[in-house]
């Protein structure tokens, strides 16, 4: 079952309605529901809160590294509480699928985002899930970088919160290790209207 619920993203005011922040987004949501407040953890690079929902008990952690240093603070908090890479779940922007849809999947590789790119390093292993939130693609690999850095238009902030609304009504199934039902419904209930088409993984995201 879940057990740690990664957002990814930067750290600052400058950033905080970046694209690549929508990791962090997902995980805001999550804690003020629960009526939690994250709060920095030195010690783990982060800023952590542990939530309980319907039962089961989450820890969440946005590392205040930047997005390329993502993995020295979930390392750091997996070693800690003995959390084993399969239990982690890893909530990213994706460029390779439209706003509005999001998906889960366990491993993989890092499709050149430099947050899953360091993960994999600190963790030593691709095998923790990964919920991926879609952002589409600019459509030209030079573009990307200013791309995830720039602020989404209100028509596909609105899709991508409704992804994330949809990936939260799943978060229970998770945290009881129903991983299969939770991925058939979040699949199911995907929406790509008025999202730009995915395209294929390029490297060099910021």
């Amino acid at each position: 079952m879940i057990q740690l619920l990664v957002g990814l993203g930067n750290p600052g005011q400058e950033h905080a309605l970046d694209r690549h922040n929508a990791g962090f987004w997902l995980v805001d949501q999550i804690a003020t529901a629960a009526g939690a407040s994250l709060k920095p953890e030195r010690g783990f690079f982060g800023d952590v809160a542990r939530v309980r929902l319907q039962g089961h008990e989450l820890w969440l952690l946005e590392p205040s590294t930047y997005m390329n240093r993502s993995g020295q603070s979930v390392g750091a908090f997996a070693r800690f509480y003995k959390i084993a890479p399969e239990n982690i779940l890893v909530a990213h922007d994706e460029l390779d699928l439209p706003p509005g849809q999001a998906k889960l999947k366990l491993g993989g590789g890092h499709a050149g985002h430099n947050g899953l790119r360091d993960l994999i390093a600190h963790l030593g292993t691709p095998n923790f899930w990964r919920l991926r939130l879609g952002i589409g693609h600019p459509g030209d690999r030079d573009a990307v970088i200013g791309f995830v850095l720039g602020k989404p238009p209100q028509s596909e902030l609105k899709l991508i919160e409704q992804a994330m609304e949809q990936s939260r009504a799943v978060l229970p199934q998770l945290l009881k290790g129903e991983f299969e039902a939770a991925m058939m419904q979040l699949h199911r209930s995907n929406r790509s209207d008025g999202g730009k088409s995915a395209a294929a993984a390029q490297p060099g995201r910021g």
